[in-house]
């Protein structure tokens, strides 16, 4: 039996590989991640303000305990356990690709994204209030083999191995016979993260997942029963319990996808809601997404107060910090990114949509050019990241805080550019004319109370964390929660 001192020497992709076997050799692996990630953002902070990069140790940390708990509890299948650690942790927390990325660099200046979001379709057997793509039965669609490209030539360009597939209902989606499970399993050096309603994940549809075993489903709930029903439907949410049924017994590794509003925002916070869902359900991680006022009879009524954000920062905090489970909000963690990662940021992402609008955000639905087009015309990926709107896009993220020194890094409580700053984002606009993808994001970008109404909401985000920011997040000293 080999020593500690003989296994901590081992290439980390091997250790990783044989901790999926033993809980003794994954327990010394847990202890070298940790190590490692520690050293890579701690003790080479990046000139980064310290505070945020121990909120990016206290993330990655989570991810590693979370992703140990399931395998420790026999919770994942041995092929989507390797999928997981070998793909996600090993692959794409290492970088990718450093091949294709430096002739990226050479050839650009700048390092390319981390990933990409498509919605392969439009179509959606739910009609949920407000939902941001506003989806329902249509034809709307990606032809596969454009979604087979962009897939591959995200990974050759980019040196990519990340793709989150969004819609629409991903597993509706159909075209020359071939679904998202086709795409997962052409691609099997990628790892997917699908975002589902979860009603079509039955006990058949559970098992053909396991078996691709290099995608996770992150199942949308907006609380528990009354709170997910009200949104989605009458008798969802037993449909979707009965999926994370189906999920456990297929080994399945799987999350939760959280829409906060005003309504739900405290029952998102509560233990009870963490409790049920990772200790009784085997729910591996959370993204929790605040409603955008965008897509179906969008309105700002329902968005959560800039109290309750301000709550739910510090709540986020604390269970990543403390509980080690990994919950990513996707506006009160933006420090953990260094800011918006939209528009194809250097460790960030751009959206495509089922028509091949490709878009900054998921949440921003202004687009300058259409893949199929790009594509017809001898373009790719590449041509929309030089783009004039996604390269102000980037300017702007720079400017803020991306490209400062630490001491004048822009407050990452208050990073998104449409919900923070939308001020800023409406000019942006005016001045590339990026075209509305659809009639809802052409009436927000014509509606001036809509405009003043985020200008205000950003401005009072701003007034309630700029001491947060400046007092906690950019102090110096060291850290509370580790190795000390």
């Amino acid at each position: 039996m080999a020593k500690i001192k003989d296994l901590l020497k081992v290439p980390l992709a091997s250790l990783i590989n044989k901790s999926v076997r033993s809980s003794t050799i994954r327990n010394i692996s847990l202890k070298k991640l940790e190590q490692r990630v520690y050293k890579f953002y701690i003790k080479n902070s990046d000139n980064r303000p310290l505070k945020v990069q121990e909120d990016k140790f206290n993330m990655a940390r989570a991810l590693f305990h979370s992703i140990n708990r399931a395998i420790g509890d026999g919770r994942l299948s041995s092929e989507n356990s390797k999928a997981l650690v070998e793909t996600l942790v090993s692959n794409i927390l290492s970088g990718g690709d450093t091949e294709a990325k430096k002739a990226f660099e050479k050839e650009f200046g700048y390092l390319p994204p981390y990933f990409l979001t498509i919605s392969p379709t439009k179509s959606c057997n739910l009609k949920c209030v407000g939902c941001y793509a506003n989806s329902e039965f249509t034809p709307e669609k990606l032809d596969f083999d454009i979604v087979d490209r962009i897939i591959q030539e995200k990974k050759e360009l980019w040196g990519s191995h990340f793709t989150v597939i969004s819609g629409g209902e991903p597993l509706l989606y159909k075209s020359k016979g071939k679904g998202i499970l086709d795409i997962a399993s052409k691609h099997k050096d990628n790892y997917f993260l699908m975002y589902t309603n979860g009603t079509l994940i039955n006990e058949l549809m559970a098992k053909k997942l396991a078996k691709v075993s290099n995608i996770t489903p992150a199942i949308s709930v907006e609380g528990f029963e009354e709170e997910t029903d009200r949104r989605r439907g009458s008798g969802v949410y037993k449909k979707i319990l009965g999926a994370f049924a189906h999920l456990r017994k297929a080994g399945v590794p799987f999350g939760i996808s959280i829409t906060v509003t005003k309504d739900n925002a405290d029952l998102i916070m509560s233990d009870k809601l963490f409790d049920f869902y990772f200790k009784e359900q085997g729910v591996i991680y959370a993204w929790i997404f605040h409603y955008m006022p965008i897509g179906r009879k969008f309105t700002l009524d329902i968005m959560p107060t800039p109290e309750q954000r301000v709550k739910l920062f510090r709540r986020v905090q604390e269970i990543v910090r403390d509980r080690r489970i990994f919950v990513a909000d996707f506006w009160n963690s933006g420090a953990v990114a260094d800011g918006c990662i939209s528009a194809g940021r250097v460790k960030g992402y751009l959206y495509i949509d089922w028509n091949g609008n490709v878009c900054p955000c998921v949440f921003a639905p202004y687009s300058s050019h259409n893949i199929v087009e790009v594509y017809r015309t001898g373009g790719n990926l590449n041509t929309i990241l030089n783009s004039d709107f996604f390269r102000a896009i980037r300017k702007w993220q720079d400017d803020y805080a991306y490209k400062q020194p630490a001491d004048k890094t822009g407050n990452l409580i208050r990073t998104c550019p449409i919900r923070d700053h939308y001020g800023m984002f409406h000019e942006l606009l005016k001045l590339h004319n990026p075209f509305p993808i659809d009639k809802n994001a052409d009436i927000a970008l014509k509606d001036e109370e809509y405009r003043k109404g985020l200008i205000a909401y950003g401005e009072k985000i701003e007034e309630l964390t700029k001491d947060i920011w400046e007092k906690e997040c950019l102090q110096s000293g060291g850290l509370s929660t580790y190795f000390g």
